[in-house]
């Protein structure tokens, strides 16, 4: 059967992290939005110029833009057997538009409380180069804010600082919350506790889903 999920929740729950264990287990690929948009920021493109004023605001990139970016890419032959969406859908627009795109199977959704949220996001660091993340309390790097793999000077990234991840919960609780009842309605929303370690809850993902 093929395996379409969607990874919800707010910033800094572990979403990304659970996205690419269940990409390597199922062999499937892990698309994140935030990947590809981070992207188009650093390549200097009109797309990633347009959406760097926006996430540095801590604000969501429209509608219009995030469609077109998702559809393209599920359209690539290595989604046939499925894929993970990390970052998408934000809204109930994005989700509907969605539904016109492909059947989701599954609805994955990360559970943190939102003090703990504040405390993993501001004190992540991340590499420029090779794009390693870090944490300074829970996996901090060998050498003083250094890269261990490639030896780059780690950066906080803007979206991380402790105000604009405020504005981000903000604006996850405003808009992206309501999805929440969206999927609970069509029976494939499934609640999983993130507040453990990455195995125990990577665990309780794949018991969901089925091998």
């Amino acid at each position: 059967m093929k395996k379409s999920i969607v990874m919800l929740g707010a910033p800094g729950v572990g979403k990304g992290t659970q996205a690419k264990l269940l990409a390597e287990k199922f062999n499937i690929p892990h698309i994140s939005t935030g990947d590809m948009l981070r992207t188009a920021v650093k390549e200097g493109t009109e797309l990633g110029l347009k959406a760097k004023e926006i996430m540095e605001r801590g604000e969501l990139v429209p509608d219009h833009i995030m469609n077109g970016i998702v559809k393209e890419r599920l359209s690539k032959d290595d989604c046939k057997n499925g894929y993970i969406l990390d970052g998408y859908p934000r809204t109930i627009a994005q989700a509907e538009f969605l539904d016109t795109v492909d059947k989701i199977n599954y609805v994955i959704y990360i559970d943190v409380p939102e003090e703990l949220i504040i405390k993993r996001l501001v004190l992540r660091r991340t590499c420029p180069n090779c794009g390693a993340m870090y944490h300074l309390e829970y996996n901090p790097p060998k050498n003083d804010n250094i890269c261990d793999k490639c030896g780059t000077p780690l950066i906080q990234r803007d979206d991380d600082k402790e105000d604009v991840v405020k504005r981000r919960l903000a604006v996850y609780n405003e808009k992206t919350a309501s999805l929440l009842d969206y999927y609970r309605n069509r029976g494939i929303l499934k609640k999983i506790d993130g507040n453990r370690p990455i195995n125990e809850v990577l665990q309780s993902i794949v018991q969901v889903i089925g091998g």
